[in-house]
This record gives C-alpha cells, structure tokens and sequence, in this order.
C-alpha cells in the first residue's frame, strides 16, 4: 500500500511573516525552500536617475507652528491596496473623529491577494484620514493622524 503523499507546503501564516520580512528589510527578492517546496517572493522597484535624499525633519519652533506637530502619522507598513472596510457592504473601520483603542483595527492593506488588518499603535482619536477606499498605497506613505490620547 503506498502512503499518501504529504503536503509540504508551508502554512499562509509563514507566507505573511516571509512578505513582511521582506518588505520591513526593503528586500526585492526573497526565496524560501522548505523540503520540495520553493517559494519565491520578487516586487518591481522602480530606478530613480539618482538617489533620493531623505526629507529632512523641521527644526522644533517651526514643528510648533505647524498645527499638525502633536499628531501621530500610521504609516503603511507595505505596498498594496488601502481599504477602510472589510468588504465593499460592510461599514468602514474607523471615520474622522473615532476615538480608537491601541491595537484596534484601522484599515486593511491587500498586497499580493492577502488582506492585512493595519492596527493603531496608539489610543487617541482620528484626526484625519489622508488615503482614499481602493486607493494604491507605497510603503512608509501617510494613511492616518491620530491625536493620542494623553
């Protein structure tokens, strides 16, 4: 009797961790092998003519100027699609004006036919929302400012 074939394919949840360790390493290949199975996970970046000098931060009086200075900017953690809802019927995640929890849902990012839940790292509330539904998003772009709770 011949034994049945086992699926060695690695689990979605190792899938994820390879796809956020890559884009979290600012990697454009990554190839993974576990027993017969191959995985390879690749993004196009685009070629700048020249590198790109990082913004530089205001200096502290002009950061006390702006009205903006003591809100907190959720960052996309990787390339994809911005949603504020689960589905196209359901309700968004949050609105302008929410008071949010530390760890509560904002939004999701689908990238590569995965939905990732993007969780707020603080409790405040959403002082404005600056990414359109369906709207592509880069890695590192502005997606919410939150004024934290004191």
């Amino acid at each position: 009797m011949a034994k049945p074939k086992r699926d060695s394919a690695l689990p979605l949840s190792e899938v994820r961790q390879l796809i956020d360790l890559a884009l979290a390493r600012g990697l454009t290949e990554l190839e993974v092998s576990q027993g017969e199975t191959r995985i390879r996970i690749r993004r196009e970046v685009g070629h700048a003519a020249a590198p790109v000098a990082p913004p530089v931060a205001p200096a502290p009086a002009q950061q006390a100027e702006r009205p903006e200075a003591h809100l907190l900017t959720i960052e996309a953690p990787m390339v994809g699609t911005f949603y504020r809802a689960p589905s196209p019927t359901a309700d968004p995640y949050v609105r302008e004006g929410d008071v949010i929890k530390e760890g509560q849902v904002l939004c999701v990012i689908e990238a590569m036919k995965l939905m990732n839940e993007i969780e707020s790292k603080v409790a405040g509330r959403i002082s404005k929302i600056l990414v359109e539904n369906g709207q592509p998003v880069e890695y590192g772009q502005p997606l919410f400012l939150i004024e934290p709770r004191a």
